[in-house]
């Protein structure tokens, strides 16, 4: 009988120290969650609170205080093979969904970004990501002899917002940069083209040169994504093992991706837009919409879509046959020739005035305002100081110069940390204004340091 009521009380003192040990965690879990939403609080009263130089100021209220709008860009019929996913990769704290980011420091040249990519309330994550700094290179007249020095850097910022299946937008965050790269190589071969780029003005010659270059590419880009979506033994393994379409269809012709590309010069902006993401530039405190959303409604488009021979339909929203929500796409090759992928091209002289540029899918745009957008952007940069660059060795940086990013996402050079809690807010504010579509934010800072 003592030997019971020993072991008895030893199985209650381990007891007590267990429940001891649990208590101490769940405070120090609580602790963490708490220094977390302080943390957040702190961002957000850096980046809404402090008035504008005019007098007016954003409080978080009047930010959230904006109705509920939905917008799919596809009808979903089928949705019963559908994969949940409501998490990309990586993560970041208290943020709602997944972030896919890589940090570092570039060329002296590079413009200071970040970026965030969330799933959002969707099951499926279609949006993709492309960053790529000194992407490609103008060489100097010197270079014919033997001097390596390079003059002009261009850096690669993509957005792509895919419908239907990922793989397309994939496949554009894989290869756009590339595709673009090569034809300003081929290009740029030819001493006067790049005795063009060098001049201080840039006329209407140049803005064609750039037109035409990147309606080039974004053909090229369109034929490999229709032809790897129409078989699909030439689609790339990892594509494969992340597709649902090929759940629900033999053929994966049903899939498309907008694509929002902005080239960074020394002296200019290159903005090619094709679906209904979106590029605004802040420039001396107000919002500069580099590109149009191309809506099957926009007169000009609902016009080159009937004198085609298709219809828009009103379907939850303005739709081609009743559709697709936009009226240009890489892919989508079964609404050929009523959707087409024709870039909108705009090219933009930078100036001292220029703060910042955004490039977000219509997830963010839907439901924030390009001036709200650019008003948070620049008070949290603002707030951040000059200094958040982080750093990496020179080997690094001629890597990157060299060879770009290997894996299409954020290459390390130039990441920012004040960029990315811009990106992270702006995404917050989507979701806190209940947007239904995946949420993909590139903030660029364009202030010369």
């Amino acid at each position: 009988m003592a030997e019971i009521c020993r072991d008895a009380g030893e199985a209650a003192t381990k007891g007590k120290g267990k429940g001891k040990d649990s208590s101490c965690s769940r405070v120090a879990r609580r602790r963490r969650m708490e220094l977390r939403r302080m943390r957040m609080r702190s961002l957000l009263h850096l980046a809404l609170v402090p008035p504008a130089p005019d007098g007016n100021s954003l409080s978080l209220s009047s930010l959230m205080a904006m109705p509920h709008k939905h917008n799919n860009k596809r009808q979903r019929l089928d949705c019963s093979t559908s994969h949940l996913d409501l998490a990309p990769a990586a993560s970041a704290s208290d943020a709602g969904a997944g972030l896919s980011l890589t940090s570092g420091l570039g060329h002296s040249t590079c413009p200071r970004y970040g970026m965030m990519s969330i799933c959002g309330r969707r099951r499926e994550m279609e949006d993709a990501v492309s960053i790529h700094p000194c992407f490609a290179v103008a060489p100097s007249q010197h270079q014919q002899h033997q001097i390596e020095t390079y003059h002009y850097q261009y850096h690669f910022f993509a957005v792509f917002d895919g419908h239907g299946c990922s793989h397309v937008a994939e496949l554009c965050k894989k290869r756009m940069h590339e595709i673009v790269a090569g034809e300003l190589d081929q290009r740029l071969k030819a001493p006067a083209q790049i005795h063009e780029l060098q001049r201080d003005t840039y006329t209407q010659v140049d803005k064609t040169w750039w037109r035409e270059a990147m309606e080039k590419c974004f053909v090229q880009m369109d034929n490999e994504a229709v032809a790897s979506s129409s078989n699909s033994k030439t689609m790339p393994l990892p594509f494969l093992a992340s597709c649902s379409c090929e759940l629900r269809l033999p053929r994966c012709d049903h899939v498309g991706s907008t694509a929002v590309v902005a080239i960074v010069g020394p002296r200019h902006l290159v903005v090619a837009n094709c679906g209904d993401s979106r590029a605004v530039l802040c420039r001396n405190g107000s919002a500069v919409p580099l590109s149009s959303d191309h809506k099957p409604d926009r007169p000009d488009e609902l016009q080159r879509i009937q004198a085609a021979g298709g219809r828009v339909i009103y379907w939850d929203g303005a739709r081609v046959f009743g559709v697709l929500a936009m009226s240009r796409a890489i892919g989508d090759s079964y609404l050929k020739p009523f959707v087409i992928s024709e870039p909108e091209v705009m090219v933009t002289e930078t100036t001292e005035q220029d703060e910042c540029l955004i490039l977000a899918t219509d997830g963010l745009w839907d439901v924030v305002s390009n001036e709200v957008a650019c008003q948070l952007v620049c008070r949290c940069l603002q707030a951040a100081g000059p200094t958040t660059t982080t750093t990496s060795t020179k080997e690094e940086e001629d890597s990157h110069i060299e060879n770009g990013s290997g894996n299409g996402e954020a290459t390390a050079a130039g990441f920012d940390k004040a960029c990315a809690d811009a990106a992270m807010l702006l995404t917050k504010l989507a979701l806190a204004r209940h947007t239904t579509d995946n949420v993909s934010v590139v903030v660029i800072n364009l202030k010369r340091h």
